[in-house]
Protein backbone atom coordinates (compact mmCIF):
# COMPACT_ATOMS: atom_id res chain seq x y z
CA UNK A 1 0.00 0.00 0.00
CA UNK A 2 1.22 3.10 -0.51
CA UNK A 3 0.35 6.49 0.98
CA UNK A 4 0.38 9.88 0.28
CA UNK A 5 0.06 12.96 2.09
CA UNK A 6 -0.95 16.30 0.98
CA UNK A 7 -2.89 19.51 1.97
CA UNK A 8 -6.53 21.52 1.27
CA UNK A 9 -6.60 24.37 0.31
CA UNK A 10 -7.25 25.63 4.01
CA UNK A 11 -4.75 23.59 5.69
CA UNK A 12 -6.73 20.40 6.41
CA UNK A 13 -4.87 17.11 5.42
CA UNK A 14 -6.06 14.68 2.93
CA UNK A 15 -4.19 11.24 2.43
CA UNK A 16 -4.45 9.21 -0.18
CA UNK A 17 -4.28 5.23 0.00
CA UNK A 18 -3.26 3.39 -3.04
CA UNK A 19 -2.74 -0.44 -4.11
CA UNK A 20 -0.24 0.80 -6.20
CA UNK A 21 3.37 1.83 -5.17
CA UNK A 22 3.53 3.78 -8.62
CA UNK A 23 0.13 5.87 -8.06
CA UNK A 24 1.15 9.21 -8.51
CA UNK A 25 -0.86 11.80 -6.48
CA UNK A 26 0.01 15.74 -7.37
CA UNK A 27 -3.09 17.28 -7.68
CA UNK A 28 -3.66 20.41 -5.53
CA UNK A 29 -6.26 21.87 -4.09
CA UNK A 30 -7.40 25.21 -6.45
CA UNK A 31 -10.45 26.07 -4.37
CA UNK A 32 -10.09 29.34 -2.65
CA UNK A 33 -11.46 28.13 0.59
CA UNK A 34 -10.76 30.31 4.12
CA UNK A 35 -8.99 28.61 6.89
CA UNK A 36 -11.25 26.25 8.93
CA UNK A 37 -12.20 27.36 12.13
CA UNK A 38 -13.69 25.17 15.22
CA UNK A 39 -15.49 25.89 17.68
CA UNK A 40 -15.87 22.97 19.62
CA UNK A 41 -16.39 22.48 23.15
CA UNK A 42 -16.63 19.75 25.77
CA UNK A 43 -19.05 20.44 28.75
CA UNK A 44 -19.35 17.93 31.50
CA UNK A 45 -22.45 16.16 32.36
CA UNK A 46 -22.18 16.09 36.58
CA UNK A 47 -25.12 13.93 36.86
CA UNK A 48 -24.29 11.08 34.16
CA UNK A 49 -20.64 11.27 34.78
CA UNK A 50 -20.30 11.49 31.30
CA UNK A 51 -18.76 14.43 28.35
CA UNK A 52 -21.09 15.95 25.92
CA UNK A 53 -19.67 17.62 22.65
CA UNK A 54 -20.80 21.01 21.60
CA UNK A 55 -20.08 21.70 17.89
CA UNK A 56 -22.87 24.84 16.93
CA UNK A 57 -20.40 25.71 14.21
CA UNK A 58 -21.65 21.87 12.29
CA UNK A 59 -25.30 23.55 11.62
CA UNK A 60 -23.69 24.84 8.57
CA UNK A 61 -22.43 21.21 7.22
CA UNK A 62 -23.37 20.41 3.26
CA UNK A 63 -26.36 18.89 3.42
CA UNK A 64 -28.03 16.40 0.55
CA UNK A 65 -26.21 18.20 -2.24
CA UNK A 66 -27.37 16.87 -5.57
CA UNK A 67 -24.78 14.03 -7.43
CA UNK A 68 -23.28 16.35 -9.41
CA UNK A 69 -22.24 18.60 -6.45
CA UNK A 70 -21.27 15.90 -4.27
CA UNK A 71 -18.33 17.01 -2.32
CA UNK A 72 -16.88 13.30 -2.15
CA UNK A 73 -16.22 12.77 -5.70
CA UNK A 74 -13.07 12.96 -7.55
CA UNK A 75 -12.44 16.78 -9.03
CA UNK A 76 -12.90 17.13 -12.41
CA UNK A 77 -14.46 18.51 -15.63
CA UNK A 78 -13.78 21.53 -14.19
CA UNK A 79 -15.69 21.28 -10.55
CA UNK A 80 -13.76 21.02 -8.16
CA UNK A 81 -14.25 19.11 -4.77
CA UNK A 82 -12.72 17.74 -1.47
CA UNK A 83 -10.49 15.40 -3.27
CA UNK A 84 -8.22 17.33 -6.02
CA UNK A 85 -7.34 14.60 -8.03
CA UNK A 86 -9.44 13.27 -10.81
CA UNK A 87 -9.86 9.79 -9.26
CA UNK A 88 -8.87 7.75 -5.84
CA UNK A 89 -8.94 4.32 -4.39
CA UNK A 90 -9.69 5.42 -0.86
CA UNK A 91 -8.54 9.05 0.71
CA UNK A 92 -9.31 10.21 4.11
CA UNK A 93 -9.18 13.90 4.92
CA UNK A 94 -10.08 15.95 7.72
CA UNK A 95 -13.41 16.88 7.93
CA UNK A 96 -14.18 20.24 7.05
CA UNK A 97 -17.31 20.38 9.91
CA UNK A 98 -15.75 18.38 12.76
CA UNK A 99 -17.07 17.88 16.23
CA UNK A 100 -13.41 18.15 17.33
CA UNK A 101 -10.49 19.71 16.25
CA UNK A 102 -6.46 19.64 16.48
CA UNK A 103 -6.13 23.34 17.72
CA UNK A 104 -9.58 24.47 19.41
CA UNK A 105 -9.76 28.00 21.24
CA UNK A 106 -7.72 27.54 24.26
CA UNK A 107 -9.84 29.97 25.91
CA UNK A 108 -12.96 27.84 25.91
CA UNK A 109 -11.90 26.59 29.79
CA UNK A 110 -13.77 26.49 32.64
CA UNK A 111 -13.36 24.69 35.69
CA UNK A 112 -15.98 25.43 38.50
CA UNK A 113 -18.30 22.80 39.55
CA UNK A 114 -20.65 21.66 38.17
CA UNK A 115 -20.32 24.04 35.12
CA UNK A 116 -17.06 21.87 33.63
CA UNK A 117 -16.09 23.17 30.07
CA UNK A 118 -13.03 21.79 27.87
CA UNK A 119 -11.67 22.61 24.41
CA UNK A 120 -13.15 20.48 21.86
CA UNK A 121 -9.60 18.69 20.96
CA UNK A 122 -9.51 15.85 19.22
CA UNK A 123 -9.71 15.13 15.36
CA UNK A 124 -13.07 13.86 13.04
CA UNK A 125 -11.68 12.10 9.86
CA UNK A 126 -13.83 11.48 6.80
CA UNK A 127 -12.83 7.89 4.88
CA UNK A 128 -13.95 7.37 1.52
CA UNK A 129 -13.92 3.87 0.24
CA UNK A 130 -14.18 4.43 -3.53
CA UNK A 131 -14.75 7.34 -5.96
CA UNK A 132 -17.76 5.83 -7.54
CA UNK A 133 -20.53 7.65 -6.29
CA UNK A 134 -23.28 5.04 -6.55
CA UNK A 135 -21.41 1.87 -5.48
CA UNK A 136 -21.98 1.02 -1.67
CA UNK A 137 -18.94 -0.69 0.87
CA UNK A 138 -21.41 -4.24 -0.29
CA UNK A 139 -19.76 -3.48 -4.21
CA UNK A 140 -16.30 -3.21 -3.39
CA UNK A 141 -13.87 -6.11 -3.89
CA UNK A 142 -12.20 -8.36 -1.89
CA UNK A 143 -9.43 -6.12 -2.85
CA UNK A 144 -10.47 -3.05 -2.35
CA UNK A 145 -11.84 -3.68 1.40
CA UNK A 146 -8.33 -4.95 2.04
CA UNK A 147 -6.81 -1.14 1.02
CA UNK A 148 -9.89 0.03 3.49
CA UNK A 149 -8.67 -2.22 6.27
CA UNK A 150 -5.19 -0.68 5.76
CA UNK A 151 -6.51 2.75 6.10
CA UNK A 152 -8.30 2.24 8.77
CA UNK A 153 -5.42 0.44 10.57
CA UNK A 154 -2.31 3.37 9.82
CA UNK A 155 -5.47 6.14 11.13
CA UNK A 156 -5.77 4.11 14.64
CA UNK A 157 -2.12 3.92 14.52
CA UNK A 158 -1.41 8.01 13.49
CA UNK A 159 -4.27 9.64 15.91
CA UNK A 160 -3.45 7.24 18.85
CA UNK A 161 0.18 9.00 19.17
CA UNK A 162 -1.54 12.64 18.56
CA UNK A 163 -1.34 14.45 22.28
CA UNK A 164 -4.55 13.99 25.04
CA UNK A 165 -6.14 11.19 22.25
CA UNK A 166 -7.78 8.88 24.39
CA UNK A 167 -10.16 6.81 22.01
CA UNK A 168 -10.01 6.19 18.10
CA UNK A 169 -13.34 4.87 16.38
CA UNK A 170 -13.62 4.09 13.34
CA UNK A 171 -17.21 3.82 11.66
CA UNK A 172 -19.66 3.91 8.84
CA UNK A 173 -22.89 5.34 8.66
CA UNK A 174 -25.10 4.28 5.76
CA UNK A 175 -28.50 5.37 4.68
CA UNK A 176 -31.06 8.33 5.09
CA UNK A 177 -33.14 6.84 7.63
CA UNK A 178 -29.64 7.16 9.72
CA UNK A 179 -29.38 10.52 9.32
CA UNK A 180 -26.52 10.54 6.11
CA UNK A 181 -26.36 13.67 4.59
CA UNK A 182 -23.69 12.38 1.92
CA UNK A 183 -25.07 9.95 -0.32
CA UNK A 184 -21.11 8.92 -1.26
CA UNK A 185 -19.67 5.87 -0.18
CA UNK A 186 -18.03 7.10 3.02
CA UNK A 187 -17.04 6.55 6.66
CA UNK A 188 -15.70 8.13 9.68
CA UNK A 189 -13.20 8.40 12.39
CA UNK A 190 -13.02 10.06 15.75
CA UNK A 191 -10.06 10.70 18.23
CA UNK A 192 -12.03 11.10 21.00
CA UNK A 193 -9.82 13.09 24.16
CA UNK A 194 -11.68 10.81 26.59
CA UNK A 195 -13.07 7.33 26.69
CA UNK A 196 -16.59 6.97 25.46
CA UNK A 197 -19.52 5.90 28.25
CA UNK A 198 -20.48 2.74 25.77
CA UNK A 199 -16.58 1.64 25.93
CA UNK A 200 -16.15 2.41 29.86
CA UNK A 201 -19.26 0.47 30.48
CA UNK A 202 -17.74 -2.52 28.58
CA UNK A 203 -14.07 -2.15 30.43
CA UNK A 204 -16.08 -2.48 33.68
CA UNK A 205 -18.01 -5.58 33.06
CA UNK A 206 -14.91 -7.61 31.75
CA UNK A 207 -13.19 -6.43 34.90
CA UNK A 208 -16.23 -7.46 37.47
CA UNK A 209 -16.40 -10.71 35.01
CA UNK A 210 -12.85 -11.06 35.44
CA UNK A 211 -12.90 -11.39 39.20
CA UNK A 212 -16.18 -13.41 39.19
CA UNK A 213 -14.72 -16.07 37.08
CA UNK A 214 -11.11 -15.48 36.22
CA UNK A 215 -11.86 -15.88 32.49
CA UNK A 216 -11.71 -12.72 29.99
CA UNK A 217 -15.62 -11.33 28.65
CA UNK A 218 -14.68 -10.90 25.30
CA UNK A 219 -13.19 -14.61 24.80
CA UNK A 220 -15.99 -15.90 27.06
CA UNK A 221 -19.02 -14.49 24.93
CA UNK A 222 -17.34 -15.76 21.47
CA UNK A 223 -16.97 -19.22 22.65
CA UNK A 224 -20.61 -19.60 23.86
CA UNK A 225 -21.80 -18.41 20.21
CA UNK A 226 -19.71 -20.32 18.83
CA UNK A 227 -20.39 -23.70 20.77
CA UNK A 228 -23.82 -22.83 20.81
CA UNK A 229 -24.17 -22.09 16.70
CA UNK A 230 -28.00 -20.55 17.25
CA UNK A 231 -27.10 -17.37 16.60
CA UNK A 232 -24.07 -17.75 14.35
CA UNK A 233 -24.98 -16.22 11.02
CA UNK A 234 -21.44 -16.74 9.15
CA UNK A 235 -18.13 -18.44 10.52
CA UNK A 236 -14.78 -18.52 8.92
CA UNK A 237 -10.91 -19.72 9.93
CA UNK A 238 -10.32 -16.51 11.99
CA UNK A 239 -13.71 -14.77 12.27
CA UNK A 240 -17.29 -15.51 13.46
CA UNK A 241 -20.25 -13.14 12.95
CA UNK A 242 -23.21 -13.80 15.48
CA UNK A 243 -26.36 -12.14 16.73
CA UNK A 244 -25.54 -11.46 20.00
CA UNK A 245 -27.94 -13.36 22.68
CA UNK A 246 -29.15 -9.95 23.81
CA UNK A 247 -29.18 -8.05 20.64
CA UNK A 248 -30.50 -4.14 20.93
CA UNK A 249 -31.66 -3.72 17.91
CA UNK A 250 -34.18 -6.06 15.37
CA UNK A 251 -31.08 -6.70 13.31
CA UNK A 252 -27.38 -6.66 15.26
CA UNK A 253 -24.50 -8.78 14.45
CA UNK A 254 -21.09 -9.30 16.28
CA UNK A 255 -17.70 -9.76 14.25
CA UNK A 256 -15.11 -10.83 16.26
CA UNK A 257 -11.56 -12.60 15.40
CA UNK A 258 -11.03 -15.98 16.79
CA UNK A 259 -7.70 -14.36 18.38
CA UNK A 260 -8.58 -11.60 21.14
CA UNK A 261 -6.68 -8.73 20.12
CA UNK A 262 -6.94 -4.74 21.45
CA UNK A 263 -6.71 -3.24 18.24
CA UNK A 264 -7.08 -2.95 14.51
CA UNK A 265 -3.28 -2.87 14.10
CA UNK A 266 -2.53 -6.38 15.91
CA UNK A 267 -4.53 -8.41 13.16
CA UNK A 268 -2.51 -10.93 11.53
CA UNK A 269 -2.01 -11.17 7.53
CA UNK A 270 -4.34 -14.09 7.66
CA UNK A 271 -7.02 -12.54 9.51
CA UNK A 272 -7.10 -9.41 7.39
CA UNK A 273 -7.42 -11.56 4.26
CA UNK A 274 -10.52 -13.48 5.58
CA UNK A 275 -11.91 -10.53 6.92
CA UNK A 276 -12.16 -8.81 3.48
CA UNK A 277 -14.43 -11.74 2.13
CA UNK A 278 -16.59 -12.25 5.69
CA UNK A 279 -17.44 -8.62 5.64
CA UNK A 280 -18.38 -8.08 2.34
CA UNK A 281 -20.80 -11.42 2.52
CA UNK A 282 -22.38 -10.09 6.06
CA UNK A 283 -23.10 -6.80 4.24
CA UNK A 284 -24.59 -8.54 1.04
CA UNK A 285 -27.05 -10.56 3.58
CA UNK A 286 -28.49 -7.04 5.12
CA UNK A 287 -29.01 -5.98 1.76
CA UNK A 288 -31.33 -9.30 1.05
CA UNK A 289 -33.06 -8.54 4.26
CA UNK A 290 -35.20 -5.83 3.23
CA UNK A 291 -35.12 -6.74 -1.14
CA UNK A 292 -38.36 -7.63 -3.12
CA UNK A 293 -38.50 -11.17 -3.79
CA UNK A 294 -35.23 -11.98 -1.38
CA UNK A 295 -33.07 -10.61 -4.55
CA UNK A 296 -30.50 -7.98 -4.96
CA UNK A 297 -32.05 -5.31 -7.50
CA UNK A 298 -29.63 -4.42 -9.91
CA UNK A 299 -26.85 -1.94 -9.22
CA UNK A 300 -28.98 0.75 -10.89
CA UNK A 301 -31.57 0.45 -8.66
CA UNK A 302 -30.04 -0.40 -5.23
CA UNK A 303 -30.24 3.14 -3.58
CA UNK A 304 -33.94 1.97 -3.37
CA UNK A 305 -33.27 -0.80 -1.52
CA UNK A 306 -30.21 -0.74 0.31
CA UNK A 307 -30.59 -1.76 4.19
CA UNK A 308 -29.58 1.83 6.59
CA UNK A 309 -27.06 0.69 9.03
CA UNK A 310 -24.49 1.47 11.40
CA UNK A 311 -21.03 -0.17 11.18
CA UNK A 312 -18.74 0.65 14.46
CA UNK A 313 -15.24 -0.94 15.67
CA UNK A 314 -15.24 -1.58 19.29
CA UNK A 315 -11.01 -0.61 19.85
CA UNK A 316 -9.54 -0.56 23.09
CA UNK A 317 -8.71 2.85 24.02
CA UNK A 318 -5.28 4.13 23.94
CA UNK A 319 -3.82 3.88 27.02
CA UNK A 320 -5.84 1.38 28.47
CA UNK A 321 -3.53 -0.91 30.59
CA UNK A 322 -4.18 -4.92 30.96
CA UNK A 323 -3.82 -7.02 33.22
CA UNK A 324 -6.79 -7.10 35.82
CA UNK A 325 -9.04 -8.57 33.53
CA UNK A 326 -10.53 -5.66 31.52
CA UNK A 327 -8.75 -6.33 28.27
CA UNK A 328 -11.52 -5.29 25.51
CA UNK A 329 -11.46 -7.25 22.18
CA UNK A 330 -11.21 -6.08 19.07
CA UNK A 331 -14.79 -6.53 17.78
CA UNK A 332 -17.13 -4.89 15.56
CA UNK A 333 -21.04 -4.28 15.70
CA UNK A 334 -23.34 -3.95 12.74
CA UNK A 335 -26.53 -3.33 13.16
CA UNK A 336 -29.83 -1.64 11.12
CA UNK A 337 -32.74 0.56 12.73
CA UNK A 338 -35.24 -1.22 10.08
CA UNK A 339 -37.54 -3.78 11.49
CA UNK A 340 -39.15 -4.64 8.62
CA UNK A 341 -39.95 -3.28 5.11
CA UNK A 342 -40.78 -0.03 5.59
CA UNK A 343 -40.46 0.49 9.31
CA UNK A 344 -38.16 1.55 11.29
CA UNK A 345 -36.67 0.74 14.81
CA UNK A 346 -37.23 4.31 16.80
CA UNK A 347 -35.49 4.97 19.63
CA UNK A 348 -38.40 6.70 21.73
CA UNK A 349 -39.17 6.80 26.04
CA UNK A 350 -37.53 3.72 27.18
CA UNK A 351 -34.46 3.61 24.76
CA UNK A 352 -34.36 7.46 24.79
CA UNK A 353 -35.25 8.23 28.33
CA UNK A 354 -34.46 5.23 30.19
CA UNK A 355 -31.53 3.25 28.07
CA UNK A 356 -33.58 0.11 28.03
CA UNK A 357 -33.90 -0.65 25.16
CA UNK A 358 -36.82 -2.84 23.54
CA UNK A 359 -36.43 -5.55 20.59
CA UNK A 360 -39.04 -6.18 18.05
CA UNK A 361 -37.01 -9.14 16.91
CA UNK A 362 -35.96 -12.55 18.74
CA UNK A 363 -32.05 -12.69 18.27
CA UNK A 364 -32.72 -16.09 17.11
CA UNK A 365 -34.78 -15.58 14.39
CA UNK A 366 -32.56 -12.58 13.05
CA UNK A 367 -29.88 -15.18 12.87
CA UNK A 368 -31.44 -17.51 11.08
CA UNK A 369 -33.41 -15.13 8.77
CA UNK A 370 -29.42 -13.77 7.59
CA UNK A 371 -28.31 -16.86 7.47
CA UNK A 372 -31.29 -18.07 5.14
CA UNK A 373 -31.20 -15.08 2.49
CA UNK A 374 -28.25 -15.89 0.80
CA UNK A 375 -28.47 -18.79 -1.44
Amino acid sequence: MKKTSTRLADGRELIYYDSRDDAVRSAQDQRPLPQSETLSELRYDQVLDEWVVVAAHRQGRTYHPPADECPLCPSRDGRLSEIPESDYEVVVFENRFPSLAPHPHPEQVQATPPQVIRPGAGRCEVVCFTSDHDASFADLTPAQVGTVLEAWTDRTAELSTLPGVEQVFCFENRGAEIGVTLGHPHGQIYAYPFVTPRTERMIDAAAAFHRRTGRNLFEEQLDAERRSGERVVVEGEHWTAFVPFAAHWPYEVHLYPHRRVGDLRALNDAERAEFTHLYLDLLRRFDLLFAPEGELPEPSDRTVNRTPYIAAWHQAPVRHTPGNGSELALHMELFTIRRTVGKLKFLAGSESGMDVFINDVAPEDAARRLREVMP
